[in-house]
């Protein structure tokens, strides 16, 4: 997987801090490290992060109280923390917060990357899966298709389809702007001998 993705470091202490960004850049992440746990949610609020990276044993506020206000007002940015804190009743609070890891200190800044880089990885096959799920698909200017309904809407007035003719427009509309074979036709439609074409006057 390609780096420069954005990262949030929250990490107070000074050495580690520097040690973990310094090689993050190397590895051509883009790190903003942020060493005030208070001024974490203005930060996140004014930047796209791709993950966040967070201590639990911090001043002014804990790694714990952070992740949870972080889970309330930005729900969509993934976080994962990297602490000292390495009990199991820590690890499964955590967890419970919404962490997709929980990472013990010392770690080892390879290991580290290999797992940023794995979660990372994960998350955008989340989000391509997520993408490819959706109901409802826009054809041209006059045009609605709705997969699940077997409905193609046309200005207002809606056209019922079958359940073959809506896997096959649905497969139409995945290949938009790509050549759809033949063969790929035929595996969707189940049938070798039943032929039919949609012709739509966009």
């Amino acid at each position: 997987m390609e780096n420069n993705s954005k990262i949030l470091l929250i990490e107070d202490d000074e050495s580690l801090g520097y040690l973990l960004t310094e090689y993050l850049k190397m590895k051509d992440f883009d790190i903003v490290w942020q060493k005030d746990g208070t001024l974490v949610l203005d930060t996140i609020s004014k930047h796209h992060f791709d993950l966040i990276i967070l201590d639990v044993m911090m001043p002014k506020i804990d790694g714990f109280t952070l992740a949870q206000k972080i889970k309330q007002h930005f729900s969509e940015v993934p976080f994962i923390f990297l602490t000292a804190r390495s009990l199991k009743v820590d690890v499964l609070k955590g967890f419970a917060i919404g962490a997709i890891d929980y990472l013990k200190k010392p770690i080892d800044e390879e290991e580290l990357v290999v797992r940023i880089n794995t979660l990372l990885r994960t998350l955008s096959n989340k989000k391509t899966s997520s993408k490819n799920d959706k109901n409802e698909f826009s054809i041209g200017n006059n045009y609605l298709f709705k997969k699940d309904q077997l409905q193609l809407i046309y200005k207002e007035k809606i056209i019922r389809l079958t359940v073959r003719e809506s896997k096959l427009l649905h497969l139409l509309i995945s290949k938009q702007n790509n050549i759809c074979t033949h063969k790929e036709i035929l595996n969707k439609k189940k049938k070798k001998n039943d032929y039919f074409i949609f012709f739509f006057y966009i």
